[in-house]
């Protein structure tokens, strides 16, 4: 620290008349004040909005200023830990498997459209929204207090999700063990073991008859899971080898985010990256497979009678929300650490692509396995495997025991590539939860709340390790991860387009970035995404059918606990929102709510000198402060 500078932060009373005026932090030292040492005896002052842009802080530290939050090493590692969470599991393991239940191509066409007109522009929209404000997904509801229960709804839905996810990740580990076996453990058909009479070398290049049951399939459903028929009378208890596969997800995820973004962004240099060499690897080889052209037909040649199905368009909004991973809170939360002026809109274009580009590169690799799959067991692409979680653990180690060159090392890079996908993912969810967490309560070391947060998920996570835990994880993925993000999504971009306006949002966008948006920008935000997402959501409703596993229904018992889920998550928003009222000092109820619906006084940029310069452009547009 300069000398003398403490004394100047701590009495600024001989400032006079000017310490109101000019702050403690707008406060610079000349070039010879800083030769000298850095004395504070003549210092000399300046206009806020003129200062230089730099790191804000409380305290005045020579010219050094002291971060108030945490930020990225590199932009680079914003970059790739945004495409490592968008470009993870939700592309190579949730979107093929609800790609081939609502139908392959049927599914192809909706899909892209929603990515086109409401994922990209939810993307942008979020990382705006986060890098604006410096908040994380809870805190940014200062733009309006009224909805801020959609922060609190979105972080039991991450939790949910991940959860889940980190047994899907124990997943992976399990089968990338097995796969230093002398012979593929799921190749063979093991009669003594799991395999029944209908089971299938997974290695073989023969036709069967259409009872017949891949090994890959059979080791899956009846060795790794053990999975019940029903869970009528119970999940049963955890399973030791997944549990302990459980735990090492968790301790992995855990050293991921013990720094917070400056560990987790030098990891994702690699979980970015080395996923494209193994999906690259396996396309090739699944395409030159017999039968593969008719799986890959089957993916896109489109059935055009479903694209009237609102259903089939539901399934394409919840999966373009989990492929980019809008609608969590994970993307205001990675925004949030980065410099003020970072071009997310040149991010956002790239992440999307990216993540567009993945999912069919992952579409075409599994399609491509399950139409060889279909030839060999002599029957049609839809009817080849069951649908569900477990579509990707089936079809991908049935391509790699077909591999005749070494298919051990491709499946350990494989199962590799998985693990990565899913830290990926994992750490972007949870790292919203601890953020959360640690911005409402500030002196709680993040250390601890990361530590607290591990290790509840991987006790709620053995739930999903038992013989019915494929029956919890698809209820949860159904209620948790589809149904309450996107009545939230709903919620959010009303507030954002229309209550706090999109005219308020565009000038925040081009004060923060320098950006003029077209029109197609307006369309989305404004009409297509709420009118669209309430149109189909109000179809669906209409003709809801409750979720099935295996088509086979659930116990009451569970419908019931996925609905408590889902009023639980969806129930923040009025609680939140009653609650804002009651604490509101306004005299008069029209005045409190008129209070709730605009801004708080400490919504904008963080820095001091960003806010200076942002609410003079809010005079020069004629706009009043926010009291909230």
């Amino acid at each position: 620290m300069v000398k003398g500078s403490l004394d100047l932060i701590q009495d600024d009373s001989s400032l006079g008349k000017d310490a109101d005026r000019y702050p403690v932090t707008a406060i610079k030292y000349t070039n010879e004040e800083k030769k000298s040492g850095g004395g504070v005896e003549n210092p000399t002052f300046e206009d806020p909005s003129n200062i230089e842009d730099g790191p804000h802080i409380s305290k005045v530290v020579g010219e050094v200023e002291e971060e108030e939050r945490e930020q990225w090493s590199h932009p680079i590692e914003f970059l790739l830990s945004c495409i490592a969470m968008s470009v993870g599991l939700g592309n190579v393991w949730r979107f093929p498997m609800t790609a081939y239940e609502n139908g392959g191509g049927a599914f192809l066409i909706p899909y892209l459209i929603v990515l086109t007109f409401i994922g990209r522009p939810l993307y942008f929209m979020e990382l705006a929204l986060g890098q604006f404000s410096s908040y994380g997904s809870v805190k940014v509801w200062k733009v309006v207090p009224a909805v801020k229960g959609v922060g609190y709804g979105q972080m039991i839905a991450t939790w949910s999700v991940v959860t889940y996810y980190c047994s899907i990740m124990g997943l992976t580990v399990f089968y990338f063990v097995m796969s230093f076996n002398k012979v593929l453990p799921w190749s063979v058909c093991d009669y003594s073991s799991w395999a029944d009479d209908n089971c299938v070398d997974a290695s073989s290049n023969f036709t069967f008859n259409n009872k017949s049951r891949s090994s890959s399939e059979q080791y899956f459903y009846n060795y790794v899971l053990k999975m019940a028929d029903n869970i009528d009378d119970g999940i049963g208890v955890p399973d030791w080898r997944l549990s302990l596969c459980l735990l090492f997800s968790w301790a992995v995820l855990f050293f991921t985010l013990a720094k917070g973004v400056q560990s987790s962004g030098k990891v994702a240099y690699f979980t970015a990256l080395f996923p494209y060499v193994v999906l690259f690897t396996l396309l090739g080889r699944g395409v030159t497979l017999p039968g593969a052209e008719d799986g890959i037909l089957y993916f896109i040649i489109p059935q055009w009678e479903k694209l009237l199905d609102p259903n089939v368009w539901y399934a394409a909004v919840t999966q373009s929300f989990f492929s980019l991973s809008v609608g969590f809170g994970a993307i205001i939360n990675f925004a949030s650490f980065n410099k003020f002026q970072h071009n997310v809109y040149r991010d956002a274009w790239i992440i999307s692509l990216a993540d567009t580009l993945t999912s069919l590169l992952a579409g075409f690799t599994i399609f491509a396995i399950l139409g060889n799959l279909a030839h060999e067991l002599d029957t049609d692409v839809k009817n080849v495997v069951r649908g569900g979680s477990g579509l990707a653990f089936i079809s991908y180690p049935d391509a790699l025991a077909k591999f005749t060159w070494t298919p051990q090392l491709f499946a350990v890079l494989f199962f590799l590539m998985l693990f990565t996908l899913g830290v990926g993912s994992a750490a972007g969810l949870t790292g919203n939860i601890i953020t959360i967490i640690c911005d409402q309560f500030p002196a709680i070391p993040k250390i601890y709340v990361t530590i607290v947060i591990c290790i509840s998920g991987f006790l709620l996570g053995l739930i999903y390790v038992t013989p019915g835990g494929q029956w919890i994880l698809d209820l949860v993925d159904f209620f948790g991860g589809g149904f309450i993000i996107y009545v939230l999504i709903i919620v959010e971009t009303v507030a954002i387009n229309h209550i706090y306006s999109y005219s308020s949002f565009l000038r925040d966008l081009k004060f923060m970035m320098g950006v003029n948006l077209g029109i197609y920008w307006k369309f989305c935000w404004i009409f297509f995404i709420p009118v669209s997402l309430s149109a189909i959501l109000v179809y669906s409703l209409v003709d809801f059918n409750l979720p099935t596993f295996a088509s086979k229904a659930y116990p009451q018992v569970a419908y019931t606990c996925g609905w408590i889920l889902a009023a639980v998550a969806l129930g923040m928003v009025p609680v939140c929102f009653i609650h804002a009222l009651y604490i509101n000092d306004k005299s008069s109820l029209s005045n409190k709510l008129m209070s709730v619906f605009r801004p708080k006084d400490t919504w904008g940029p963080k820095r001091r000198e960003d806010r200076e310069k942002w609410e003079k452009l809010k005079v020069r547009h004629g706009e009043a402060q926010g009291t909230a």
